[in-house]
């Protein structure tokens, strides 16, 4: 069995005796090079230097720099020394870097910039010492191995972190959604606090698209998410809120592409931050107007190009009453003429009363127009020349159009 090495002395192949009284030099130093050092990295560490005015960020420097330098200076009394205290702390410092968002660069660069300011100060001391190379090389070892252990226990705790931090973004994030979309009053504090913690930029419009469910909804949030989006894939319908849109809704670029693969969505209105809920509304009024063919099934559905079949469909026992009184009159002609009457009538209403339109329109002769048109004077009377009772017509026959509720029978 291998005798361990004594006390102040490296035990590495051809390694020379480290003075015993060197570590207790250096332990009594400790505090001014640790100032040192502190200050070097907040010079050459942009983002240290920026975090050095915030008193808890900079009491982690310091803790750091100094809990580094004590393990070193604990090789040199001890190499046999293992520091699980102190390299327990360094995972502790890297998680709470994740925790806040900060990248594990920032924290690496602090290492190297500390570590070879540190070896520059020692140098001092040794060559005040007269140690010899062999020593140095020796101490050289030592330092590596500081630097290692301290940078591998950082790694792990920020890994760590970030584990926890993502699951605790997500949370934050689902409740900012929660809030912007609820049906109670939404305090602009409150999503100012809740968006602070999610680290989302709080912008003064949104729109919420809604999505048809599929089973496969998970792998599509991060192109979105990554686009500054709050994604709820779970709640039923599926949605996002988007922020910052132009107004016009061509939003979302790739991202927005990406997410959506050819799957059936319905965008509201752009709205002021605290009326997401009104975008929210008309996005799943839409989406469930396309599920019933009243709006085109596939694709992607804009709220704004279809205002009108919205407005109509958000009473629908008020619409079926409309459409019963205004369509009364086609009760007393056979089904296969209502078709006709019908489908003429809206042509007629929508074109001016131009029967050569009517018949491009509706590909037929305009004398079979004016068959039709004698026909439905018959029928309605006075009420078609009533601008009121017009367009109640053309509202009426609109909506039982794309609702398919009359027949499109052709000649």
């Amino acid at each position: 069995m291998a005798t361990p090495a004594p006390h102040g002395v490296s035990d590495g192949p051809g390694a020379a005796p480290v003075p015993p009284e060197l570590a207790k030099l250096l332990r009594d130093q400790l505090e001014s090079v640790a100032d040192e050092v502190e200050e070097e990295v907040c010079r050459e560490v942009p983002e240290y230097g920026a975090r050095s005015s915030d008193g808890t960020d900079r009491a982690h420097l310091r803790s750091g720099v100094v809990q580094a330098l004590t393990l070193f200076v604990d090789h040199i009394a001890d190499p046999r020394s293992q520091g699980e205290s102190i390299t327990a702390i360094y995972h502790e410092l890297g998680r709470a870097e994740a925790l806040a968002g900060h990248s594990l660069d920032t924290l690496q660069s602090a290492l190297r910039v500390g570590g070879i300011h540190a070896w520059r100060l020692l140098g001092r001391t040794t060559e005040e010492l007269g140690l010899d190379s062999a020593v140095m090389a020796g101490l050289g070892e030592l330092a590596f191995r500081t630097v290692h252990e301290v940078a591998e226990a950082a790694a792990a705790g920020y890994a760590e972190g970030q584990l926890h931090s993502t699951d605790e973004l997500e949370r934050r994030r689902g409740r900012l959604l929660a809030l912007l979309l609820g049906e109670g009053p939404v305090s602009p504090e409150a999503v100012r606090d809740l968006a602070h913690g999610a680290r989302w930029s709080v912008p003064r419009h949104v729109t919420v698209v809604v999505l048809a469910a599929t089973p496969d909804q998970r792998d599509e949030e991060q192109p979105l998410v990554a686009a500054g989006a709050l994604v709820d894939m779970e709640s039923r319908p599926p949605r996002m809120l988007v922020p910052g849109t132009d107004g016009s809704g061509s939003f979302g670029g790739r991202a927005f592409t990406l997410a959506l693969r050819g799957r059936p969505a319905a965008i509201g209105p752009t709205v002021p931050l605290t009326e997401a809920a009104r975008s929210l509304r008309w996005a799943c009024r839409a989406l469930g107007l396309m599920g019933r063919g009243v709006l085109p099934r596939q694709g992607v559905v804009r709220c704004d190009d279809h205002l009108s079949t919205l407005l109509l469909h958000s009473d629908e026992p008020m619409l079926d009453h409309l459409r019963s009184r205004a369509l009364a009159p086609l009760d007393t002609v056979s089904e296969q003429q209502r078709g006709r009457l019908a489908e003429t009538l809206l042509a007629w209403l929508l074109n001016g009363s131009n029967v050569p339109d009517v018949a491009a329109r509706l590909h037929i002769h305009p004398q079979t127009v004016r068959y039709r048109l004698r026909q439905l004077e018959k029928v309605f009377g006075e009420a078609l020349h009533d601008p009121d009772a017009r367009l109640n017509l053309i509202l009426a026959l609109t909506s039982a159009q794309k609702g398919e509720e009359f027949l499109n029978s052709r000649p």
